[in-house]
């Protein structure tokens, strides 16, 4: 991965929810969602049980202009959903690539939330990336389908470290070619 230079992110409309840049006040809803043990398992990096200050140091980090990855929120208050639905994030790679990574609160799953997030974040293609790549667990087909349904294709199989289930865990490797 390579760093390049920040540029401030903007809001992505989606059909129910804005993505929209992190805020500090939304580590409150950003820890009770990520202290779940199901959500944090289906993570590479969220670990379970979530230590004191951790979602506070992730949105510090989020917010750093020596970030390494873009983050929004799925934010729904403005049409009376939860203002923390999931997060969306984009990690730079070199020639122009990037990487797509979610979650959504298990409050909220079942909804279409996450593959809504992914279509507008890869339509809206802030990092103007000719692909964008994504990995999900094996044990989970439903995040497997919000990329399908993204126009995602199928690329191989891999293992990825969960920090929540202290494993390495085999993955699917998926990628998205922007025309």
């Amino acid at each position: 991965m390579i760093q390049e230079p920040i540029v401030a992110q903007s809001a992505i409309p989606a059909e129910r929810f804005i993505l929209r840049p992190l805020r500090r006040s939304d580590a409150g809803l950003m820890a009770l969602h990520t202290g779940d043990r199901r959500l944090a398992e289906g993570t590479r990096s969220i670990p379970h049980p979530l230590p004191p200050g951790a979602t506070e140091a992730y949105i510090a980090r989020a917010l750093s202009d020596k970030r390494l990855e873009d983050v929004w929120a799925m934010d729904g208050s403005a049409r009376g959903l939860a203002e923390i639905l999931g997060v969306v994030s984009l990690s730079r790679m070199d020639r122009d690539q990037s990487e797509i990574k979610y979650w959504v609160a298990p409050a909220f799953w079942h909804a279409g939330y996450a593959s809504e997030a992914v279509a507008a974040l890869v339509a809206a293609n802030p990092h103007k990336a000719r692909t964008i790549f994504a990995e999900v667990f094996q044990d989970n087909p439903r995040s497997a389908r919000v990329l399908t349904n993204s126009g995602f294709d199928y690329l191989g199989d891999a293992e990825a470290f969960s920090v929540a289930r202290n494993a390495t865990v085999p993955t699917w490797t998926y990628v998205k070619k922007i025309a």
